[in-house]
């Protein structure tokens, strides 16, 4: 039976480079996948690329776009057996219930992975609905500097000091975000 799956973590815990795996063992045993990712994260254009050098391609979607539309015109060119999505915290409340749709109705499973919080320890609107809706919710963990599990997510500026305000959605990678666990996230959090 057909499942929707929410991966999630905070950064740098191997969330794209376990998709691009995921999509890999899919491909080797010749089955067809189809990969997703927002056009809002526009690092890599239409590709997925982990830290680790994996890539692959993708389709990439804006937040007005319907993704049960986009599934079922692929679907034309050739049967699907899986859709896998990044960045999963960016998606509209419309479009994980569409990720549903696309299990519920057509059988296929779809494994999104994403962040769950953001830096400020607010839930995203797209993490929020998968955490809600998903049918597994599958961690996937990294670690603080101190050693213990990170589950948030600070932004950091040029001298790497937290930033405690700004907006939600700001694309970048190590350079602005440091994980770390609830003890320093919040010792970061009182700093500034």
């Amino acid at each position: 039976m057909a499942k929707l799956y929410f991966y999630y973590s905070a950064m740098n815990a191997g969330k794209t480079t376990t998709l691009l795996q995921s999509n890999y063992n899919y491909r080797e045993r010749g089955m067809q996948t189809l990969l997703l990712k927002p056009a809002l994260d526009d690092r890599e254009g239409e590709v997925i690329r982990s830290r680790i050098g994996l890539t692959a391609e993708a389709t990439n979607f804006k937040t007005d776009d319907n993704l049960l539309h986009i599934f079922k015109q692929r679907l034309e060119e050739g049967p699907l057996n899986c859709v896998l999505l990044d960045e999963a915290q960016f998606l509209t409340r419309e479009q994980v219930q569409q990720l549903s749709d696309i299990v519920d109705r057509h059988s296929i499973p779809v494994l999104a992975y994403g962040l769950r919080t953001d830096f400020l320890g607010e839930l995203f609107e797209g993490s929020r609905h998968l955490l809600a809706w998903a049918d597994e919710l599958k961690e996937i963990k990294t670690t603080c500097h101190c050693g213990r599990k990170a589950i948030m997510v600070v932004r950091v500026d040029e001298q790497g000091q937290t930033v405690s305000s700004g907006t939600q959605i700001q694309i970048g990678g190590n350079d602005q975000y440091v994980s770390l666990c609830r003890i320093h996230f919040k010792e970061s959090m009182r700093a500034d």
